[in-house]
């Protein structure tokens, strides 16, 4: 199978993705001088912008490349979360698996840009787990979309709450039962709760606290494969895909191991990469592509993302040139 045949492979799989759920706002302006105030730049405000954020740009990967996403999780009663089931409707992307709570708010991160460079961040947020009752109604609209029929699901933790040790490991069982595989993109807080995905994603910094360690990546390499053998000894898991930034990734399950190196680019912001590989590195996986080249398509789509400002999507057409170019 060639890189395009396995890229064919992505059209119309319905995946579902749970997790933490953002409304990425942005105040997009010029500095031109400094406040009188206080020594913080004056932003003259050109426009605002509201794109999908957190699990939800990993189902906006999703459908960019052609995939059927399905968004599962829990959003405030508020404005912003009406801006995001809008948004949702306007991509296409399904929100059958969403549940609204009058006891949270909407998480919602606001970026100030100025010439392509973010100057401030402001998050406004709940993070504390949800309630019994909120948790129950998440899982049965999961259970409902697993009855009806899924090719995958995506774990996507921000830990903002949404994702549970007892949803996890429920969704985790419910999936294997169905024969779909599940893969994982962790936070410190669930971290060891994902036993029997078919892959799981941290990077080196969650990795590192994962399993409260720390190394060198560049002066100890044979650190860091034993890190990534106990990982895969405390979190049973098929495949593990290591996200390294500069570096690459690294991707290995039994019998096999490969590091990719990242490809020269002009990195203007990292914000979404890792909502992008785990959107790339699932599809790849449904269309049976060997370990290490599921690295070298989600190395090469990770990549697109940072040389572009703030949280984006890739789309199927620009993922197709690149996988061309450069493998």
């Amino acid at each position: 199978m060639n890189y395009e045949d396995i890229l064919k492979e992505f059209k119309g799989k319905r995946i579902l993705v749970v997790g933490d759920v953002m409304l990425d706002a942005y105040i997009l302006g010029k500095v031109t001088r400094v406040s009188p105030e206080a020594p913080v730049p004056v932003v003259a405000l050109d426009k605002k912008e509201n794109r999908i954020g957190g699990a939800g740009n990993v189902a906006l990967n999703l459908k960019n490349l052609g995939a059927s996403p399905i968004i599962a999780s829990v959003l405030g009663t508020d404005s912003e979360g009406a801006i995001l089931e809008d948004l949702f409707q306007k991509r296409g992307i399904s929100s059958d698996g969403l549940v609204r709570s009058e006891f949270r708010k909407t998480t919602v991160k606001t970026r100030v840009i100025s010439s392509k460079q973010q100057l401030l961040r402001i998050d406004s947020e709940n993070t504390h787990a949800l309630s019994s009752e909120h948790e129950q109604l998440l899982f049965e609209k999961i259970i409902h979309l697993i009855e009806i029929g899924l090719d995958a699901i995506i774990l996507e933790d921000y830990d903002k709450g949404v994702l549970s040790e007892k949803n996890i490991q429920r969704i985790i069982l419910e999936a294997k039962k169905n024969n779909i595989p599940v893969t994982a993109d962790p936070k410190k807080e669930n971290f060891h709760h994902y036993h029997g995905v078919s892959l799981f994603k941290p990077n080196l910094k969650e990795l590192k606290e994962g399993l409260n360690i720390d190394f060198s990546f560049e002066n100890e390499r044979n650190a860091f494969e034993t890190a990534v053998q106990n990982l895969r000894k405390a979190v049973p898991h098929e495949a593990s895909l290591i996200t390294l930034s500069e570096h690459g990734v690294y991707i290995c399950n039994e019998s096999e191991k490969a590091y990719i190196e990242a490809h020269k680019r002009e990195i203007t912001d990292v914000s979404g990469a890792g909502d992008t590989v785990i959107a790339v590195a699932t599809l790849c996986l449904l269309a049976n592509a060997p370990i290490d080249v599921i690295a070298k398509i989600a190395n090469i789509a990770g990549g697109m993302v940072c040389e572009k400002p703030g949280v984006v999507s890739i789309s199927f057409e620009e993922l197709k040139d690149e996988v061309h170019e450069l493998l």
